[in-house]
């Protein structure tokens, strides 16, 4: 089992290795007065998670608080299973996301038209959060974790819609979930710093992720928490980057759409035009074509471009 990563003085991050796939999904744990989890990813991740915190010498009736930016299965599938394991624990959701913990059942049907026989080594099992261990977050509010230590949640559409994003005030960071992209550590070792959009089905919008970002920036935070995957301390360049692959995602998913004959080809389009312009960048950077991370890139970029391809559908018609 991989060890926890330390990436402040109280900020912790545990891979979920969700997939089966290293650095794809985390699990932050805060280490402040009342024990928080950030993200649970799906239920094959908790036991990384109980691992990790045993390795942090963790008891599991510690865990007060278990936070989800969105319902996406890879973020907040696990939940219901971590929170077997946390008897003093509460999940904190957006409001747009509170019935589908609840009763997750047209989660599970969803994943399993998308995923279908793979479904249970996946997601299984995806369980019901108890109402009364189910807390909601609305903009602006907060919750105190620690000796003058606070969380603050925004309400940040664009990726989903029930999506939030939580100001660490200990740490002037903020833990965005995939509104603010995917960040590649394989790259980041290579000396390569690099950001993408994710822009999955089915509620994608460029300009609500824009509005999003700008809430970002005017935090002025000195830290960007990733869903996907680990900590960026240079927020602008994050923001420079997505903004700037945001625009390059829809204008390449425009072109795919009108050339495309139905959905699925102009996902494929969409999909292998936006690959190429990474690859032209990365190439330009010193990324052999052969290098495992377009493993990774591809599969991003090809649920990136199902979620393109669904927004100008809806836009269309």
């Amino acid at each position: 089992m991989k060890k926890p990563v330390q990436l402040t003085e109280k900020v912790h991050l545990i891979d979920g290795f969700d997939l089966g796939v290293e650095e794809r999904t985390g699990s932050y744990v805060l280490l402040e007065q009342d024990l928080t989890i950030i993200e649970t990813s799906a239920s094959p991740s908790v036991p990384h998670i109980l691992n990790g915190l045993k390795e942090l010498g963790l008891a599991l009736e510690e865990v007060k608080n278990i936070i989800v930016t969105h319902i996406h299965l890879d973020h907040s599938g696990g939940a219901g299973l971590l929170l077997t394991h946390c008897p003093n624990a509460t999940v904190f959701v957006h409001s747009k996301g509170a019935r589908h913990l609840a009763d997750p059942s047209r989660l599970i049907a969803s994943a399993k038209t998308v995923y279908g026989e793979d479904f249970d080594s996946l997601f299984n099992p995806i369980l019901p959060i108890p109402e009364d261990r189910l807390v909601i977050k609305n903009d602006g509010d907060t919750l105190e974790i620690g000796a003058n230590c606070s969380l603050t949640f925004f309400d940040t559409p664009g990726h989903a819609n029930h999506h939030f994003s939580i100001y660490h005030s200990g740490v002037n960071g903020i833990f965005t979930g995939d509104t603010s992209g995917i960040y590649y550590p394989q790259l980041h070792r290579k000396g390569i710093e690099f950001y993408l959009p994710t822009t999955s089905p089915n509620q994608f919008d460029p300009d609500k992720m824009l509005t999003s970002i700008e809430k970002y920036k005017r935090q002025a935070v000195d830290r960007i928490f990733f869903g996907h995957y680990g900590m960026s301390e240079n927020p602008q360049e994050v923001f420079k980057q997505v903004e700037a692959w945001l625009e390059v995602f829809v204008a390449e998913a425009k072109v795919a759409y009108t050339e495309g004959s139905d959905f699925d080809n102009k996902t494929e389009i969409a999909s292998k035009r936006i690959l190429e312009k990474i690859q032209k960048e990365l190439q330009i950077r010193g990324v052999h074509d052969k290098d495992p991370i377009y493993k990774i890139l591809s599969l991003d970029v090809q649920v990136s471009a199902m979620g393109l391809i669904d927004y100008l559908t809806k836009k269309n018609t």
